[in-house]
């Protein structure tokens, strides 16, 4: 898998995680791949083009604002968002919950079409699905 994790989560959470997962999968901060000043509009689209992508996040806002919205309807990027508790949590209990849920990730990214997203829960192993 190719993992990339956006602004909402520290980078260090990506480049750790990249270094428990690599070579099967490989995890870049958004910041490690794009100039500070991207737009999201901008990244999304850009990881379409690329294909293979997915997506962890804590932006929400992604499916309030329209064009973002659309950027990512048209990418066809899976997403990962992590619940409100989760994206609360303190660094160290985000990688952790993210590691005990990074198997489950890649198995849910192969069963769906691309462009399906998903809720990290905070407690449960069960992946809700939701839409944007």
């Amino acid at each position: 898998m190719k993992v990339l994790f956006d602004h909402n989560l520290a980078p260090r959470i990506a480049r750790a995680i990249n270094l428990l997962v690599e070579p099967a999968d490989t995890v870049v901060p958004l910041k490690d791949k794009f100039p500070p000043d991207v737009t999201d509009t901008e990244w999304i689209a850009a990881l379409g083009r690329e294909g293979g992508w997915i997506v962890v996040s804590g932006d929400r806002r992604i499916s309030r604002n329209r064009a973002e919205r659309e950027a990512w309807r048209a990418s066809r990027l899976t997403g990962f968002f992590l619940s409100r508790g989760l994206h609360k949590a303190p660094v160290l209990k985000q990688a952790a919950r993210l590691l005990l849920l990074w198997d489950t990730m890649r198995m849910q990214h192969s069963l769906v079409e691309p462009g399906a997203i998903f809720e990290l829960p905070m407690r449960s192993n069960k992946l809700r699905q939701i839409s944007i």
